[in-house]
């Protein structure tokens, strides 16, 4: 039986993360046999534990520094800008060079065969698998395409990459195939960033990517690793959650919003939730919507997605006719979001999630990827760029969308089913060539 390392799995804070880890396994166990050995690395080694039913989960080669600091953040609840963030995350930086040493050492004495010192369960599973696999996500790119980036964000960015880009230069150090699974590749704002990524994603044996400017990007990069163009993994999620929305009056808009941490002002942070709420008291008004907050992703930390659905709750006028479910199981996630007559998102996963259940979508776009899957679904006047976002504009795409609500699911029902049989395909194709 095929022992297969899932790699590179991030905050299973994020529910997006918490679907493509599932689906992934899901659609691994389908195509080789429930029967598979798996192993699973990532820097949510916790969460992994209770997500994931296996034995043998690890930490990354080398730690992440905004992950380390957000683990101690939220241990002793202080805050991210706070001085005591800033000297976990600089001691981490400090010891990434150490880690990459330590564990190219390390590989080393296990490929000789000797008995490695450092992370030595981690590298021995990694060195006995049958192939190791990228998952599903946005594992090599740096900021996002819509936003501007700042020093925060480079940093984080760089120090991100260089971990991933550890993991697969190991990988291949121990002579394992290496496969990634359908990602968002780039953007990338700077040298270090593009060098870091064409370092690891030369040494890939197969790269599946979700959206055509990502395919585009790898050929800029002259990346000569076989290519596959597919779609988010996430459209085959199965839900098998049987919870009810509750008792709320039809029709129903679905609120998944949230900003991007260290990218608005604190201005642009107020007028973002203040216009939600405005259009969102409109369009109740205007068509009868009854309102269900879904927070996507729930750390604990300042203006995260509870945060933020919070703040826009509490400033609209028709609060009585809206109600925020929060949720850690993904499982209730998607079945909330396909109870849904229509939703408005201002993150990746519940706008998929929810066309994946033929649900007309609103997407408040902050990158390509956004952009690149409703491009796919011939739906990109269902996008509204971040910059754009007002009162009036989203009001405006709301009825848009909600007046050809029946010829948007009449479209999603012909072509989810067509990019969900490719993705198969493809995986098919990809796992049955390298084990």
């Amino acid at each position: 039986m095929p022992e297969v390392f899932i790699i590179h799995v991030g905050s299973l804070n994020n529910k997006g993360t918490k679907a493509l880890l599932r689906t992934d396994i899901s659609l691994i166990d389908e195509i080789l046999g429930e029967g598979v050995k798996l192993s699973v690395s990532g820097t949510d080694v916790k969460g992994l534990k209770l997500l994931v039913k296996s034995s043998s989960i690890f930490p990354t080669m080398v730690n992440v520094p905004f992950e380390v600091a957000d683990f101690f953040a939220m241990k002793s609840r202080f805050a991210r800008d706070s001085w005591s963030y800033k000297i976990f995350a600089l001691g981490s930086l400090i010891m990434m060079p150490v880690q990459m040493l330590l564990s190219a050492f390390s590989a080393t004495l296990l490929k000789i065969g000797l008995r490695p010192f450092y992370r030595s369960k981690l590298l021995e599973r990694m060195k006995n698998c049958n192939i190791i696999i990228s998952c599903s996500d946005e594992n090599f790119k740096e900021g996002v395409s819509l936003l501007s980036s700042n020093a925060y964000w480079v940093l984080t960015w760089w120090t991100l990459l260089l971990s991933r880009t550890w993991d697969v230069l190991i990988a291949k150090f121990l002579g394992k195939p290496l496969i990634m699974f359908p990602n968002s590749v780039g953007s990338f704002r700077t040298l270090v960033g593009r060098i870091l990524a064409r370092l690891a994603l030369s040494r890939f044996d197969c790269i599946l990517v979700r959206e055509q400017k990502s395919y585009d990007i790898l050929d800029s990069m002259g990346i000569q690793s076989p290519k596959i163009l597919t779609a988010d993994i996430t459209l085959l999620m199965n839900a098998t959650s049987k919870a009810s929305i509750g008792d709320l009056k039809r029709p129903i808009i679905g609120v998944c919003v949230g900003v991007y941490s260290h990218t608005l002002s604190e201005r642009q942070t107020c007028k973002f939730i203040q216009d939600i709420a405005e259009a969102l008291d409109e369009t109740v008004e205007k068509h009868g919507f009854s309102v269900v907050f879904l927070p996507h992703y729930v750390s604990g930390f300042r203006y995260d997605d509870l945060e933020v659905t919070q703040l826009v709750f509490s400033r609209m006028r028709t609060k009585t006719r809206a109600k925020i479910i929060n949720t850690l199981n993904v499982e209730d996630f998607k079945c909330f979001l396909s109870q849904t007559d229509l939703v408005l998102s201002s993150k990746m996963h519940p706008a998929v999630l929810a066309v994946g259940s033929f649900v007309p979508a609103v997407c408040i776009a902050y990158d390509d990827k956004q952009i690149g899957f409703f491009t796919q679904l011939g739906m990109t006047d269902c996008l509204l760029p971040i910059n754009d976002v007002s009162k009036e504009n989203l009001e405006s795409k709301i009825d848009y969308v909600w007046a050809r609500k029946a010829a948007i699911k009449a479209n999603l029902q012909r072509r989810i089913p067509v990019l969900q049989a490719n993705i198969k395909e493809a995986l098919k194709r990809v796992l049955s060539a390298f084990t």
